[in-house]
């Protein structure tokens, strides 16, 4: 189910990021590196635009098979009709191989922003047919969101996002600026860069802010690109680990202190630091001795790190 937000303050910020990062963890583990590469090409605006001269139902379908492609789901087809509703789209999960999409009316005349609903539900299929969900309505659709982005489909659901001074639009459950760090996470993995496609100049901005911070996950310590600050209260940290052998493991204390020393005790293995992969936030754990290159289990990253 899409949530649509119109005309109401949109909230800014990272409020769910902890969520997003678990879900970018989920997808990795569900579909495996190699299941990802399939989703290294987003959906191309060409093949998703709509313009105010299409027929209304042919061009619904037309989107719609184009996310059904971008998404990969075999043999689905989706009946897209539109009437009266509070949200902005809903889905009818079935057995298939035919799901029933319904649309809010508005969209008849604003159609600009059918490609975005119809992502939304068109990954509810695939994470039905996966088999994966988070457990509770909110975390679930923020799973939704996550994974519509990460494999390709979600830019169009931050170039929903408008905002002036007298108006707003946003679909979704991903703040303006999360949509735009799963959106840079995967630009980062895939080494693709999606700006020119924002036809909003605040779904650009939402992105380049999403952006700083999807960065600012390859500069935490003990990565090497980490900066001089958390270095400093890195070694700080390590220290009193070190004079504490055996001590329960210190937990992460914020995300720019991500990092958390366990072991070291009497007779036991020396001290280790787990952090999480800064690519699918699988946490890692490697010994404190200088500098080490590790290797993410779950993405096969390599990291360097000088623990």
């Amino acid at each position: 189910m899409a949530n649509g937000n119109v005309g109401s303050e949109v909230v800014h910020g990272y409020p769910h990021l902890a969520t997003v990062r678990a879900a970018i963890t989920a997808v990795y583990r569900r579909l495996s590196t190699e299941g990802l590469y399939a989703y290294g090409t987003s959906v191309a605006p060409a093949d998703v635009a709509f313009a105010d001269a299409d027929d209304l139902h042919l061009g619904a379908q037309r989107v719609a098979h184009a996310l059904v492609q971008q998404l990969r789901l075999p043999e689905a087809r989706m009946i897209v009709s539109f009437r009266e509703m509070e949200h902005a789209a809903s889905v009818e999960l079935a057995a298939g191989p035919e799901y029933f999409i319904e649309l809010n009316d508005r969209f008849r005349t604003h159609r600009r922003d059918i490609g975005a609903a119809l992502a939304h539900e068109i990954t509810h299929v695939l994470l039905h047919r996966l088999g994966l969900s988070f457990p509770g309505t909110r975390d679930n659709e923020i799973l939704t969101d996550t994974v519509t982005t990460y494999l390709g489909a979600g830019w169009l659901l931050l170039d929903a996002y408008r905002e002036d001074g007298v108006t707003s639009q946003k679909l979704g459950y991903l703040t303006p600026e999360e949509f735009g760090y799963v959106l840079a996470k995967r630009a980062l993995a895939f080494d693709e860069d999606p700006s020119p496609w924002f036809t909003s100049p605040q779904a650009y901005t939402a992105y380049t802010r999403g952006r700083a911070e999807a960065l600012c996950d390859g500069r935490r310590p003990p990565l090497t690109a980490a900066g001089r600050v958390g270095r400093h209260r890195y070694a700080k940290d390590r220290r009193a680990a070190q004079d504490r052998p055996g001590a329960r493991p210190a937990a992460p204390a914020a995300p720019e202190v991500p990092y958390a020393f366990e072991g070291g005790g009497p007779g036991g293995p020396g001290l280790r630091v787990s952090f999480p992969c800064p690519t699918c936030h699988q946490r890692i754990r490697v010994p404190v001795r200088g500098r080490v290159r590790a290797r993410c289990g779950l993405c096969r990253t390599v990291l360097e790190c000088d623990t």
